[in-house]
C-alpha cells in the first residue's frame, strides 16, 4: 500500500477554502453587504487602531469548534478576519477545539453550563460572535443562557441555519434579538425569512481563498504527481473517473443521489466524511446495494481537503438542503465541474453566474468529461473570485460590527 500522502501547509481534510462574500443576487432587498471596502478604504470603515490603546478582544461561541463541519470552519475563517481588523480573538465552545470548553454548550448536552460559568468564559470579550448557537435549536438551554447573558452587550448572531429550515424545528421561535447585537445571514433567503419575523438582517456569504489552491497542474507544477499519489493512496487508477462528495453522511446531504452520480458516470464515489446522527446503517446498505465503487473517508492516509479536489475528476453536492453548501464554491476554486442537487441556497448561488451541472444533466456532464472545456473552469473560477473571496472578509465583517 502506499504510504500517507504528505498534505500541503494546512493541514486536515476539512480546511478548506471557505467562501464568504456579501454581494447579492439580482433583484435582492435589503442589507446585503457589497463590493468590498476594508478597514481605511475610501468608502469603507475607519481603520482600525493595532497601536496605543486596548487591543479589543473577540469571542467566538458554538456547540463545537476545529471541526469539519460548515459552521466550524467558517467560524475560523471570522476568527482570522477578526484578527485582521485587530482584535485578539478567544473560542468558547461545548466541544471539539477550543480556547475555553464548556461541556454544558455541545449538542444535546444534558445541562447546560452555568451562568456563572459562561459569565467567566465571556468575561474579557469585548464582542461576542455566536456561531448558530442561537440560531438552530440543537441546544436550547444553552441558547436561551447565552441570550441572556449577553443582553446588552455588542455581538453578531451569525446564522447559518434557521429553525423553521429544519423540519422538527419548524415550530420553533425566531432568533432573540437586543439593541446591541447584529444579525448576520450567510444567504439572502434567511435575510428575507426574518425579515418577515420582523427581524432585520444582513447578508455575508462565506468566503473562500482564491487562487491559492487550484487543484489543477497548470497553477501547481506538482499537481500531477500529487494526485497520482493520492488516488495510489485510495486505490483508484490513474484512467478511472473519480466523484468526490466532500460533505458528512447525514439524511440531507442525499448520499444515495451522490452515488448515483458516480454511477451514471461509471465513477467511483468517494464519500469523504463519517456518517453521523445514526446514518451508519442507511450508508451501509447503499454502499452495499453494488451500484459503483465506493470509497469511504481517507482509508487512513493523512490527507488535506485540497488533495482530495486534486484527486478527483467531479464533484456532487447532492444535498437536498445546505445553509450555503461550501463545496459549490470550491469545487470552482479548485477547477473543477460540479453536479449539485436542488437545494434552495443553490439557486441563489448559481445567480452569480456558476455553471453547473444538475442531477439529472449526467449526459451532459458525461460529454463535458469526455472533451473538457477549460472555459467552464475558467468562468467558473473568476465568478468565485470576484464575489466569494475571503480577502473581502474583513471589510465585509467590519461593515457589521456592533458600536463596542
Amino acid at each position: 500500500m502506499v504510504g500517507p500522502v504528505d498534505p500541503p501547509a494546512g493541514g486536515s481534510w476539512w480546511e478548506a477554502s471557505g467562501t464568504r462574500t456579501t454581494v447579492a443576487a439580482a433583484g435582492a432587498v435589503g442589507p446585503v453587504v457589497g463590493p468590498n471596502r476594508g478597514p481605511g478604504a475610501p468608502g469603507g470603515p475607519p481603520a482600525r487602531a493595532h497601536y496605543g490603546g486596548a487591543i479589543p478582544t473577540a469571542a467566538v461561541l458554538s456547540f463545537r469548534l476545529g471541526g469539519p463541519d460548515g459552521v466550524a470552519v467558517e467560524a475560523a475563517k471570522w476568527q482570522g478576519a477578526l484578527a485582521t481588523l485587530g482584535f485578539s480573538t478567544r473560542t468558547v465552545a461545548g466541544g471539539g477545539d477550543a480556547d475555553r470548553l464548556l461541556p454544558g454548550l455541545a449538542i444535546g448536552a444534558t445541562e447546560p453550563p452555568t451562568r456563572s460559568e459562561l459569565e467567566a468564559a465571556l468575561e474579557d470579550a469585548d464582542l461576542v460572535v455566536v456561531e448558530n448557537l442561537c440560531s438552530l435549536p440543537l441546544n436550547p438551554g444553552a441558547a436561551s443562557l447565552a441570550a441572556r447573558v449577553l443582553a446588552g452587550r455588542p455581538a453578531i448572531l451569525h446564522h447559518h441555519d434557521l429553525p423553521w429550515q429544519r423540519r422538527r424545528f419548524r415550530d420553533h421561535p425566531a432568533p432573540p434579538v437586543d439593541r446591541r447585537w447584529t444579525q448576520v445571514t450567510i444567504n439572502e433567503l434567511s435575510r428575507r425569512q426574518l425579515a418577515d419575523r420582523g427581524i432585520v438582517a444582513t447578508t455575508v456569504y462565506n468566503a473562500f481563498a482564491i487562487g491559492r489552491h487550484r487543484g489543477g497542474p497548470s497553477a501547481d507544477p506538482s499537481g500531477e504527481d500529487r494526485r497520482a499519489r493520492v488516488r495510489a493512496a485510495i486505490g483508484v487508477d490513474p484512467d478511472r473517473r473519480l466523484v468526490l462528495q466532500p460533505t458528512r453522511a447525514i439524511p440531507r446531504k442525499n448520499v444515495a443521489g451522490g452515488i448515483r452520480v458516480a454511477a451514471e458516470l461509471g465513477a467511483v464515489y468517494w464519500l469523504l466524511g463519517p456518517a453521523e446522527d445514526g446514518f451508519g446503517p442507511e450508508l451501509d446498505a447503499l454502499v452495499g446495494s453494488g451500484a459503483c465503487p465506493v470509497i469511504l473517508g481517507t482509508g487512513g492516509c493523512d490527507l488535506s481537503i485540497h488533495d482530495a479536489y486534486r484527486a478527483c475528476d467531479v464533484v456532487t453536492l447532492p444535498s437536498t438542503w445546505e445553509g450555503f453548501g461550501n463545496p459549490s464554491i470550491e469545487s470552482a476554486v479548485h477547477r473543477r465541474p460540479l453536479a449539485i442537487g436542488p437545494y434552495p441556497v443553490a439557486d441563489e448561488l448559481a445567480a452569480f453566474g456558476f455553471d453547473w451541472f444538475a442531477l439529472g444533466q449526467m449526459d451532459r456532464l458525461g460529454w463535458w468529461l469526455d472533451a473538457p472545456d477549460p472555459g467552464l473552469l475558467d468562468r467558473n473560477e473568476a465568478v468565485a473570485e470576484a464575489h466569494f473571496s475571503l480577502d473581502d472578509l474583513p471589510g465585509r465583517i467590519a461593515s457589521v460590527l456592533p458600536e463596542l
